[in-house]
């Protein structure tokens, strides 16, 4: 059985780790190394890569400092460029570019990348095989919508940012400014889209869903648990 292990996720940054017994990886670099470390027992070591979705800094603002440790990164060559912007720009040899569609292996991880829909660069979502428990294991943040569907999932790491009516009740309310209704619909992934989205897939072997980057106003963790738990019958995890 896959572990997930989720250090921080929301805007403030997001990192998560995963391991299938034999291999160690991170998804995200949105924090300090030193939180990872902690994190991750001071056995910085035993992680073999870190997956990075796209550019911005609560995704991708230590993935560089993890190289200083030996830790490969790999990411879209869109991220890379992308983050030439900014103080925490991605180079040398432990970055590796990877290309949506295109499968890559990390230890006992099969890794197939694939394009979703962001105001980023060339931003990716993520679905990992392990070799050792059989197991496939979605991951998708900071995307409006996921095109593709995935047969066979035993877990599913999904955004879910905002409930279009805690939303709505904010703007009225004048605690979210109405702009970003515009911005939030084009950039992040509503309750009521995931539900669609899970409609769509496979859900036979589904074991248990992760709920990712919950807006810190537009969003009632309550409700997003159960309604998931109550559509897919799995355990919800908030994260």
């Amino acid at each position: 059985m896959m572990e997930i292990e989720p250090i921080a996720s929301g805007s403030t940054g997001n990192c998560y780790r995963i391991s299938d017994g034999k291999t160690k990886i991170l998804i995200e670099a949105g924090i300090p190394v030193s939180r990872i470390m902690q994190a991750c027992e001071f056995r910085m070591w035993e992680i073999s890569g870190c997956l990075v979705s796209h550019e911005h800094g609560d995704h991708a603002s230590h993935a560089q400092d993890l190289t200083r440790y030996g830790i490969e990164v790999y990411t879209s060559q869109g991220t890379i460029e992308g983050t030439r912007q900014f103080r925490y720009a991605l180079h040398g040899p432990l970055v590796h570019p990877v290309k949506a569609m295109q499968a890559f292996q990390i230890g006992s991880f099969t890794i197939l990348p694939f394009d979703v829909e962001h105001d980023a660069r060339e931003p990716l979502g993520f679905l990992i095989k392990s070799e050792i428990t059989g197991e496939k294991l979605l991951f998708f943040t900071d995307t409006y919508y996921i095109k593709y569907r995935f047969p066979g999932l035993s877990y599913i790491m999904a955004e879910c940012n905002y409930n279009m009516d805690q939303l709505l009740k904010n703007v009225d309310e004048g605690i979210t400014p109405a702009f970003r209704i515009q911005r939030l619909a084009k950039s992040h992934m509503s309750l009521e889209t995931l539900k669609e989205m899970l409609q769509a897939n496979d859900l036979s072997n589904l074991k248990q869903i992760y709920l990712l980057h919950l807006s810190s106003d537009n969003s009632d963790e309550e409700t997003m648990k159960q309604e998931i738990q109550k559509l897919t019958g799995v355990e919800v995890y908030v994260c």
